[in-house]
């Protein structure tokens, strides 16, 4: 019997390893931390042997298969140690997707990757059977187990990308590579790069990789990197022969000579940046036979994604913006960008190298108050003090939001997009959303 130890007992732990029993594997679920209790539950029920708060070196180092959390980075002692005796490390997507037949579309990217697998699955679901897992919900492992849908949308991240071996997408999708997490990369832009580009490498030209044609990083890389994947780009700027592009407002997508036309008048979500996920997710439907016209009428009744510019509630005439998903300042420069009128601007969090330059024209056109959210401000203060009138500083949501009612005047915005991680005063960036929320409606 192999032996699979799972580093990590959250959502995508757990999954596999209720996979990897059903398999026929000796499961061990090993997490420094302390396993959540519907978790723990789970474990118990199934018969699976588990610690928390601790790795017992000797139950780990015996392994034939590891699979680790996405959030361990390489550089962990016992990581080294794993990779040093010779065992095989993989990530939940490379050990699950080996017991589906379905066909995978995996969507990466620094942004809009939970919007565009969303959009995309939603199109999928009306006329095909399709999982939403990776990144989304409910683990791969375990809805390969359940369901084994006859196709699923993964939302990956490249953690999720540094630790395959055989993964390999139907359709591949690169939103758009901005830097992030570089903390995890070195601080070499060039590694992160490579990493979402994992996604592609295993990929045939039977296969296809959806991308963004205006994003000078994509484009330079496969030039210098080619795959072998048949290549789908779309564009906003750009005359399209094989993929999407922008023609006056319609969106024309055109694979093997057949040309569907979507118009954009009526996207259901705005920005450009959500015309280019429109694009990506259409690109994929038509890849896979949906009907033009489920295409469309999808676009216009997607509700979108909490915690992306989610509209919370209007007060006084004063709109609340819920975009706590932006952990990055390239989900900011979107949110920003889209802002049609006078903007109070809450930021902050744990700063990830961020440079802050891309946002100074919005901030001088757009933003007349900025509330810094987060342990550390001091790099905000030092950016944004002479810009405008109004900075302020603080390490409460509650007192947050409540500054910005106080200031905010009837026609303003009040956005939370902090282009920050989240883990100096929340637990996550949805539970940064949900204060937020909660905040509000308290007002």
């Amino acid at each position: 019997m192999k032996r699979l130890v799972i580093l990590g007992g959250g959502e995508s732990g757990v999954g596999t390893a209720l996979l990897g029993k059903k398999e026929g594997y000796d499961v061990f679920v090993s997490d420094k931390g302390k396993i959540k209790e519907k978790y723990k539950e789970v474990l118990i029920h199934n018969e699976i042997e588990w610690e928390d708060e601790a790795h017992t070196e000797v139950k780990i180092l015996n392994a034939d298969l590891v699979m680790k959390s996405p959030g361990i980075p390489d550089k962990v002692e016992l990581v080294k140690k794993i990779h040093k005796k010779g065992i095989t490390i993989v990530s939940e997507i490379e050990f699950a997707s080996k017991f589906t037949k379905a066909t995978i579309v995996g969507i990466t990217g620094s942004n809009g990757k939970t919007t565009t697998a969303t959009l995309t699955h939603h199109i999928l679901k009306q006329e095909l059977s399709v999982g939403l897992a990776g990144n989304i919900g409910d683990s791969f492992a375990k809805q390969i187990l359940q369901h084994d849908y006859d196709n699923y949308v993964l939302e990956i991240s490249s953690f999720q990308l540094d630790d395959i071996i055989d993964f390999k997408p139907k359709i591949a999708v690169i939103t758009n590579i901005t830097p992030d997490h570089l903390d995890r990369y070195d601080y070499k832009f060039e590694n992160y790069i490579a990493s979402k580009f994992r996604i592609a490498m295993n990929q045939t030209n039977d296969d296809y990789l959806v991308y963004d044609a205006d994003d000078e990083v994509i484009t330079n890389h496969l030039k210098n990197h080619p795959v072998q994947s048949t290549l789908l780009p779309f564009s906003l700027t750009k005359t399209i022969e094989n993929g999407a592009y922008l023609d006056k407002k319609n969106i024309k997508i055109t694979i093997q000579n057949n040309q569907i036309i979507m118009p954009t008048t009526n996207l259901a979500l705005e920005g450009n940046h959500n015309i280019k996920n429109a694009m990506a997710a259409s690109t994929v439907a038509h890849l896979l036979k949906i009907r033009k016209q489920t295409i469309r009428e999808s676009l216009e009744n997607f509700q979108g994604v909490e915690h992306r510019l989610e509209q919370v509630l209007k007060i006084n005439k004063v709109q609340y913006i819920n975009d706590s998903k932006a952990t990055n300042v390239n989900a900011t420069y979107y949110a920003l960008e889209s802002m049609d009128a006078p903007t109070v601007w809450i930021v902050g969090g744990v700063d990830k190298g961020n440079n802050y330059e891309e946002l100074f024209p919005f901030v001088n056109e757009k933003v007349k108050a900025i509330i810094c959210l987060g342990v550390d401000n001091e790099k905000l203060m030092n950016t944004f003090g002479n810009m405008v009138d109004i900075i302020i500083e603080t390490q409460f949501m509650s007192e947050a939001v409540k500054i910005a009612y106080k200031i905010s005047e009837a026609g303003d915005n009040v956005l939370l997009s902090p282009a920050c991680a989240s883990f100096d005063l929340f637990e996550n960036y949805e539970d940064r959303g949900r204060q937020f929320k909660n905040a509000v409606r308290n007002l």
